[in-house]
């Protein structure tokens, strides 16, 4: 079974930065979708920013400009490089592909990332 471990978070202030890392396990990393999400306190998961298997990138209105998705595909990792952090950036961080076509993978523990103001 795919597993998702999550890494990285932290307590920052903001105009920081810090660097999630993401391992999945098994073989489907390579020729997968993946992405970043977060939840809020209180509020709805939404998504960061995509990466396709080819390295095309999208990300959310939030993100642009301050956040960097990539991959290694020989460690299976998935990277979030996030730069001038702001206090609305503070979420539990989760790695996990599109819900579709195929569904999401079995969520992992997340990473915590607080940003004081």
């Amino acid at each position: 079974q795919v597993q998702l471990v999550e890494s990285g978070g932290g307590l920052v202030q903001a105009g920081g930065s810090l660097r999630l890392s993401c391992v999945v396990s098994g073989r489907i990393f390579s020729v997968t979708t993946m992405a970043w999400y977060r939840q809020p306190p209180g509020k709805q998961r939404e998504l960061v920013a995509l990466i396709n298997s080819s390295g095309t990138t999208t990300y959310a209105d939030s993100a642009k400009g301050r956040f960097t998705i990539s991959r290694d595909n020989a460690k299976n990792t998935l990277y979030l490089q996030m730069n001038s952090l702001k206090a609305e950036d503070t979420a539990v961080y989760h790695c996990n592909r599109p819900q579709l076509p195929f569904g999401f993978l079995p969520w992992g523990q997340g990473t915590q990332v607080t940003v004081s103001s």
